[in-house]
């Protein structure tokens, strides 16, 4: 995620919130919203000639989210709404959004956004990082590991989901698909492919 869209700032209705636009911060790995916050000009103009986030504050003003902390964000791209007075900036977060430590401003029900999302991002994390010298390996960082074993279980999870809806059994039949779905992700990061390339496929499709 190196791509930083260019937003026209000349576009955006600045009046209409008194100098301000609203911004909608989303982490672009896992579709989680993050924080809502807002900008004036001269932070979007900072967040773009830095490629990190900038807000203004009310009462603490222009500031580098992150500048203290590290919990940097890094911009992917920025959007702005129909009516030009809101931004939607998706990123990747160096650290906790909130100031309080936790992800999202939001808890529990924004964390659960993106389920796929956020299962890509630990595979890439295994394959990331594999396992230390005398350390078993996880389940997954074993799969990477060994083609044989990898492309045996995705065709055993096939079979057994396609066995789950011939025997109409729905409970079974979801819990295979997301025992097939994981082991599709694995076997695709081991080619070099990730749930975005896939998604891209498919919005493609759509259209």
């Amino acid at each position: 995620m190196t791509t930083r869209a260019l937003l026209d700032l000349d576009s955006l209705d600045f009046a209409k919130g008194q100098g301000l636009v609203t911004v909608v911060t989303q982490d672009a790995g896992t579709g989680v919203v993050l924080m809502v916050a807002h900008a004036d000009r001269e932070a979007l103009e900072q967040t773009l000639r830095t490629g990190e986030m900038h807000y203004r504050s009310r009462s603490r003003g222009l500031w580098h989210k992150g500048g203290t902390s590290g919990h940097v964000q890094r911009v992917v791209s920025l959007t702005a709404d129909c009516d030009r007075d809101a931004v939607l900036a998706r990123v990747v977060p160096a650290g906790p959004a909130c100031h309080d430590g936790t992800t999202s401003c939001f808890r529990d029900a924004a964390l659960a956004s993106d389920a796929l999302a956020a299962l890509d991002a630990t595979i890439a994390q295994r394959a990331a990082a594999p396992a230390a010298d005398g350390a078993k390996p996880s389940y997954t960082q074993q799969l990477l590991a060994d083609r044989n074993l990898r492309l045996k279980k995705l065709g055993e999870e096939a079979v057994e989901l396609a066995t789950a809806c011939v025997d109409q059994d729905r409970a079974r039949a979801v819990e295979e698909t997301a025992d097939l779905v994981y082991h599709a992700l694995v076997a695709l990061r081991a080619v070099g492919g990730t749930l975005d390339d896939v998604r891209a496929v498919l919005a493609a499709r759509a259209r």
